[in-house]
């Protein structure tokens, strides 16, 4: 019998992603060339073992459910248990959509039905190949109540995160949410490992008392009376739920180590297939230390940039450390530098824009300039 089942859980998930998230939710986000943020969280459940994974959508998941299908690709077509998007409960009086803790309570049938005795719950916007296998031995060896996936900072991030407080024997003493006064390395990767049972009691006695929020009322205000261990990922992980955190987390995948050490592992990330020709470059393109997706066409100069499918960079254009989203189109003599642009946006003939690092220029979708 498979041991856990997967919980992607969009429900009050941090978003500052500005343009990005007019018209989708984090988790259908474009990144790295041909993924969506989500690829990442649901490969590594489907690479651990996981038949029965979940999606606790909130709002905005039109395109998610575009991307996701059936659970094909991910191999979640399945007769028994596969992949489930669960929609948001909305209030009955008011209409809202209520905390993450009201909507599994809305659909715990779908938890008494499922035979796995642990859960794994996930955020969609953690950028990680991860084996959730490890993390459930760890939490059976430490005899756990909740074990949660951390990483320690090695540079600065510009995304909202919780800190931890780890003692040596690897239980969690404090947790706080990134307006705490903790300051330490330690930086939750929102990643937590519960059995069926203690998840569907927290629920219950979480609810009864008003509270409505797994993270903040389940855990952290029971840190004390649960035993609460963190598991330490060593490996790459970018935390993605801000436009600065973006665009540095995807400007790293041109470095070769970052790349090879999320993609080239022997667990692969999976994402949605589309059957189109490579890239085609032109006499007079120049390329340099790029990511360039299939059915682009390449006629200009790029230079540390990620060109996502169908980009067209027309004659003359100079294209420098960007991120442009599919099939957008550059004209000729265009330069643009430090700047996000978003699904099929058209940048007219002879136009300049740059944006800086820190704060990089963004277009929303299908806009003209």
């Amino acid at each position: 019998m498979k041991r856990m089942m997967g919980v992607i859980n969009l429900v009050n998930e941090p978003d500052d992603l500005e343009e990005l998230t007019y018209s989708r939710c984090v988790a259908s986000v474009p990144f790295g060339a041909r993924y969506r943020l989500i690829d990442f969280a649901l490969s590594n459940m489907v690479n651990s073992g996981m038949e029965n994974v979940a999606v606790f959508t909130q709002h905005k998941y039109r395109s998610l459910m575009d991307h996701l299908g059936s659970g094909k690709e991910w191999d979640l077509d399945r007769k028994r248990g596969g992949l489930f998007l669960l929609p948001a409960i909305l209030h009955e009086t008011t209409g809202m959509a209520r905390g993450d803790l009201f909507q599994f309570y809305s659909h715990r049938d779908y938890f008494y039905r499922a035979r796995e005795e642990y859960v794994v719950i996930s955020r969609s916007h953690i950028v990680c190949n991860l084996d959730f296998n490890e993390v459930l031995d760890y939490h059976l060896e430490k005899n756990a109540d909740i074990t949660v996936v951390y990483k320690e900072a090695e540079e600065e991030e510009f995304a909202k995160f919780r800190r931890l407080a780890v003692k040596e024997d690897g239980q969690v003493t404090v947790m706080e949410d990134h307006s705490g006064r903790l300051r330490n390395d330690n930086i939750s990767m929102e990643m937590y490992v519960m059995s069926k049972e203690l998840l569907l009691d927290m629920v219950e006695s979480c609810l009864a008392q008003g509270y409505d929020h797994l993270v903040r009322d389940g855990i952290m205000k029971n840190i004390g009376k649960l035993s609460v261990y963190g598991y330490e990922h060593k490996g790459h992980t970018g935390i993605v739920n801000t436009i600065q955190s973006y665009y540095k987390h995807s400007m790293q995948l041109l470095n070769p180590n970052v790349w090879r050490e999320l993609f080239f592992q022997k667990n692969l990330v999976f994402t949605k297939v589309k059957d189109e020709p490579p890239a085609k470059y032109a006499d007079n393109a120049h390329t340099r230390n790029s990511l360039i997706a299939n059915g682009c066409v390449i006629e200009g100069k790029v230079e540390n940039c990620i060109l996502f499918r169908g980009v067209k960079i027309r004659k003359g254009a100079y294209v420098k450390n960007c991120i442009i989203l599919q099939n957008c189109e550059i004209e000729e003599n265009v330069i643009i530098e430090n700047a996000i642009l978003d699904k099929d946006v058209f940048i007219s003939r002879g136009r300049v824009l740059t944006g800086d690092k820190q704060a990089p220029f963004i277009a929303s979708k299908t806009k003209v300039i």
